[in-house]
């Protein structure tokens, strides 16, 4: 028998879509290399992922804090 669930409950483990360089340099109008130069200072938090944490994606609370203190 499968176990009951409630509709009304929300989910167990809900996660927000992260954001790659591409995507914040798109937004922000300027080139990935500009944003890789914020991550590098430390302006812009990064969360890395996959093998040896070569991949670099942006949390969409880290970039609108990063556009607050750059004053975009």
């Amino acid at each position: 028998m499968a176990p009951k669930t409630n509709s009304s409950s929300p989910p167990l483990h809900k996660t927000r879509p992260l954001m790659t360089v591409a995507d914040v340099a798109f937004l922000d109008q300027c080139s990935e290399k500009t944003v890789r130069r914020a991550i590098a200072a430390g302006q812009l938090a990064v969360v890395r992922i996959g093998p040896g944490g070569r991949l670099l994606r942006i949390d969409p609370a880290a970039h609108a804090a990063y556009r607050a203190v750059a004053g975009q």
